[in-house]
């Protein structure tokens, strides 16, 4: 893993609600930022995501399990482990993803491009559209 790599894996995985604010360190000025709710441009939007993440959820903590880098861009299959802040379900839960990641000139990250399912990862987890979810995936045929 090149240097560069290894410094973005360690600021998820060691992130906290101050390194929010910090995000100029790991993103370029026009980074472009994708995830299954979010595009956003720029460290300061991005800071933005992760500053509500640290408000909507206790515990927030990324695991990397795999990196694999090729030239400027960089593949990342990574957990994310939480817990729901009251009054939703209590306990930990884990959300598994991946990021492509690509690095711009100054080896800081120009785009960002998280991939996860929404419905089965998160929606699912909740009460009452849980329910709904699993019911449609049972009916529907989808795995």
């Amino acid at each position: 893993m090149s240097p560069r790599l290894a410094r973005v894996v360690s600021f998820f995985e060691q992130i906290s609600p101050q390194d929010a604010g910090r995000m100029e360190v790991i993103y370029s000025d026009e980074a472009f930022f994708k995830d299954p709710f979010n595009e956003v441009r720029g460290p300061r939007e991005i800071a933005r995501i992760f500053a509500h993440m640290f408000e909507q959820v206790d515990t927030p903590r990324f695991i990397v399990r795999e990196a694999i880098e090729q030239g400027e861009q960089a593949f990342l299959i990574w957990d994310f482990e939480f817990s729901f802040k009251s009054p939703l379900p209590r306990g930990p839960q884990v959300i598994r993803g991946a990021s492509h990641l690509r690095f711009a000139s100054d080896d800081r990250v120009c785009l960002h491009r998280d991939y996860w399912d929404a419905a089965q990862e998160l929606y699912e987890k909740l009460p009452v559209l849980g329910g709904l979810m699993r019911w449609l995936r049972r009916r529907g045929g989808m795995s």
